[in-house]
């Protein structure tokens, strides 16, 4: 069902389910990866670059394990990119995650055509295009982040995003928390066939207040699928 034939107050169950399992995620039994991480960020007013390097393991139970790097800040941005990217390649059916929910099209717009949640996570909205979830609005721990996808990356198997915007905000005042942070992601087939993981993600944040404009590179090289168990 193409998301612009969805008539405003209609059920667009169909359509975002279509959406939701056109997400590439990982199969079941995945075994974990590791390679070498680097981290880079420009020095700020012409001091010099700043770079860390180390090793990483991504577990089969998607625990990521950075070593190597002695800043306790960068260890923790570097492992926390990992575990984020594994976290979203996790594999739930859509009853899984949305059977308690309810969806209604709203408008469409060059984003796409709007989802409006109800049920469990009502106050949650989403567009979708062409098969692909284009915006996600959600509240998640006293927050709401508001995510637009502007490109994909097509594995044969479902998309992942490429590069996309996220901003974090107060939902009652709907005050912008922090600023808008925008990511461009590459993903490769690990060992050539699969499953595809990060290679390289650039992320660059807006200033805010007192908070002067960022850009981070995490770099994720000689990627290798962990040996499986030998069996008893």
């Amino acid at each position: 069902m193409a998301s612009t034939s969805l008539a405003p107050g209609s059920d667009c169950t169909a359509a975002f389910r279509a959406a939701y399992e056109n997400r590439y995620t990982w199969e079941p039994g995945f075994g974990g990866y590791k390679g070498r991480a680097v981290w880079e960020q420009p020095g700020a007013a012409g001091a010099p670059d700043q770079c860390a390097e180390g090793t990483f393991v991504v577990g089969a139970d998607l625990k990521a394990t950075v070593e190597g790097i002695t800043d306790e800040a960068i260890h923790k941005a570097v492992a926390s990119q990992l575990w984020e990217v594994a976290i979203h390649r996790v594999r739930r059916s859509f009853e899984q995650t949305h059977g308690e929910n309810t969806f209604t099209a709203g408008d469409t717009d060059a984003v796409g055509t709007e989802v409006i949640v109800g049920g469990k996570n009502t106050g949650d909205r989403y567009r979708i295009k062409g098969n692909v979830v284009t915006m996600v609005h959600r509240h998640i721990h006293g927050t709401v982040v508001t995510i637009f996808t502007e490109s994909t990356t097509d594995t044969g198997n479902g998309y992942l995003s490429r590069s996309y915007s996220s901003q974090y905000a107060d939902p009652a005042s709907g005050a912008a928390k922090g600023g808008t942070s925008r990511f461009t992601d590459t993903f490769v087939p690990l060992a050539g066939t699969g499953p595809w993981v990060l290679s390289e993600r650039v992320v660059e944040t807006d200033a805010f207040g007192d908070t002067p404009a960022g850009r981070q590179v995490f770099r994720f090289e000689d990627l290798q699928p962990l040996a499986p168990s030998p069996h008893p």
